[in-house]
């Protein structure tokens, strides 16, 4: 199993990029108050079929001709289910696919968020071909980084620039950290 769920973020949306998705909008929901994490990963990529849908939970099923398990999806929902959450997994061939995990905030069993700056600026930077729509809310408090509005004013400059990428970091950090006043969870 994973030990954060950023590494879960990160496995769910590489999953997405393989899909040939253009657009990954990725959630992350914090609430005190509710007691509740919950984690949105949306994409436009190929979709998958009901008999691909019905058998994704399964750790032994993969789409991947690289190897024969794929355990990415399960160990997201067994993560969730542990922590007195929920999953589930939407989609539609030619459309896309959509991820939500709710965890109980306070649950002892809950793996913690992890670095999901780092995880959202690997994406940017690996991915450059790919646009993401990333949301981070906590206790009502919220900052959206999207990559379109950053390739709108660079033109040509890619992402994964060696400044840009930098600037990307530190935009991820300064407005997690004014969105959550640096709260790890």
């Amino acid at each position: 199993m994973m030990t954060e769920i950023s590494l879960n973020i990160l496995d769910i949306t590489e999953n997405s990029t393989r899909a040939g998705a253009k657009v990954v909008h990725i959630t992350v929901e914090a609430d005190e108050e509710k007691d509740l994490l919950v984690v949105i990963i949306e994409d436009d990529g190929c979709g998958m079929s009901k008999e691909q849908l019905a058998s994704v939970k399964d750790p032994f099923f993969t789409t991947r001709t690289t190897r024969k398990v794929g355990l990415g999806v399960p160990f997201f929902r067994e993560a969730a289910l542990q922590a007195n959450g929920k999953f589930e997994i939407e989609s539609e061939v030619g459309v896309g696919t959509k991820v939500t995990a709710e965890f109980q905030l306070s649950n002892i069993d809950r793996m913690p968020l992890g670095d999901i700056n780092g995880t959202v600026h690997q994406l940017v930077i690996y991915h450059p071909e790919t646009d993401f729509v990333y949301k981070y809310i906590f206790n009502g408090n919220s900052f959206t980084m999207d990559t379109r509005e950053f390739r709108e004013i660079l033109g040509d400059v890619p992402l994964n620039n060696p400044e840009v990428s930098e600037y990307i970091k530190e935009y991820l950090s300064e407005n997690k950290f004014k969105t959550d006043n640096g709260k790890k969870f």
